[in-house]
């Protein structure tokens, strides 16, 4: 039998299916965005020693408290959010739990969900999971960079809005949301009495000395949002799968009671080893962010040199590319024949999006990869 309809557009996703096609063809796999580094070492033999320390078995099913407290303490000292750790904050199975849980727990079917288009493709799904409707506003051409369309984002509000899910730093686009933007967003959010869903996991990875500013810390927003961020880049760990939800009580509490349906608890032996991370690796995290606005520049000196029009990253793991000046048209079709024709993976911007004809050109690669592997996607890409 085939999937219940609502789920039929979700069977797969575009990096599983660009993924196979690096490994068939031995491509540099530049779509995926993970790091080939591993995280801090200090982290990592945490996490060793919470496995043979026997921290091998169900944790809380909140998370434990080594880590609620620090992730707590972080956000703190980061941003002054006040998060109680005992009911505020919640640990999960990475950030797309997260997000999933948030929205299962707080969207009843047939409700609408605001998206910013593009979006990452799990917040789709988690609203078909749940019954509801997406309503998308664009992100529109700025220059070389994209800025929020404030006029279609209020058309995109409605009577039955539920909430509105809010990536910054955004992928696919590396776009850092203006406090301008940001204050827009919360306006509306305000005004129709919702709740704002925000996806923050690449709140450090921020580049040309921009500084990242959460929604919650907007007037009015502290009550209403649940700021959800994880170790899997800020610490190179993405298969630990640890992330979290603060906010305020009565919202994380919705959020727990999906979790902890969808896994119950997850990653026992590498929550201390985050705890440990977010407490005394943050150095290592900011080293890290100027070595990734490195790797930017080495890759989209890389695609100019090979014929591309490179938009603005300001943040995150990825660059956008526009290979029309190479007589390109069509984003999906080009990334389905680039690993096998000269050994690159990349992910069309087109699977991010409710509207693919005004994306249909654009392209995301991934520069979290080693100098080496950078240089070598480099030289292949120059044989466009």
């Amino acid at each position: 039998m085939p999937p219940v309809t609502r789920l039929r557009p979700f069977t797969s996703t575009i990096f599983a299916e660009m993924s196979a096609l690096a490994v068939e063809h031995d491509a540099v796999n530049l779509g995926q965005g993970f790091p080939d580094t591993d995280g801090p070492e200090t982290m990592l033999d945490a996490a060793r020693d919470a496995i043979s320390g026997g921290r091998n078995q169900y944790p809380p099913g909140i998370g434990i408290p080594e880590l609620r407290e620090a992730v707590s303490e972080h956000q703190r000292d980061h941003y002054s959010l006040d998060y109680d750790p005992a009911d505020q904050v919640l640990i999960t199975v990475g950030a797309t739990e997260a997000i999933a849980g948030a929205i299962l727990g707080l969207v009843e079917p047939g409700r609408e969900v605001v998206m910013i288009e593009p979006y990452y493709d799990a917040y789709a799904a988690a609203v078909a999971l749940a019954g509801g409707v997406r309503r998308t506003a664009p992100l529109v051409a700025d220059g070389d960079g994209f800025v929020l369309d404030r006029d279609a984002l209020a058309a995109a509000f409605g009577p039955n809005t539920a909430a509105v899910v809010v990536n910054s730093p955004h992928n696919p686009t590396g776009t850092v949301l203006s406090d301008d933007d940001l204050a827009e967003i919360a306006r509306l959010t305000i005004e129709h009495d919702v709740v704002a869903i925000t996806d923050e996991v690449y709140e450090h990875l921020i580049f040309d000395g921009r500084e990242h500013r959460p929604l919650a810390t907007f007037p009015g927003m502290p009550g209403r949002t649940l700021r959800i961020s994880s170790a899997a880049k800020t610490f190179h760990v993405t298969g630990w799968k640890v992330g979290w939800i603060s906010g305020p009580a009565e919202l994380v509490a919705a959020a727990r009671a999906a979790k902890q349906y969808l896994t119950y608890v997850g990653s026992g032996p590498f929550q201390p080893a985050v705890a440990h991370a977010l407490r005394h690796e943050m150095p290592w995290v900011q080293a890290d962010a100027a070595k990734l606005q490195s790797k930017r520049d080495l890759l989209s000196k890389a695609l100019a040199d090979a014929g591309f029009r490179v938009h603005r990253s300001e943040g995150t793991y990825f660059v956008c590319a526009d290979p029309r000046p190479l007589g390109i048209a069509d984003g999906a079709a080009f990334c389905r024949e680039l690993p096998a024709r000269i050994g690159v993976a990349a992910v069309p911007v087109s699977a991010f999006v409710d509207h693919p004809d005004e994306w249909r050109h654009l392209v995301r690669f991934a520069f979290a990869k080693r100098d080496d592997t950078i240089a070598e996607a480099a030289q292949r890409l120059r044989l466009l």
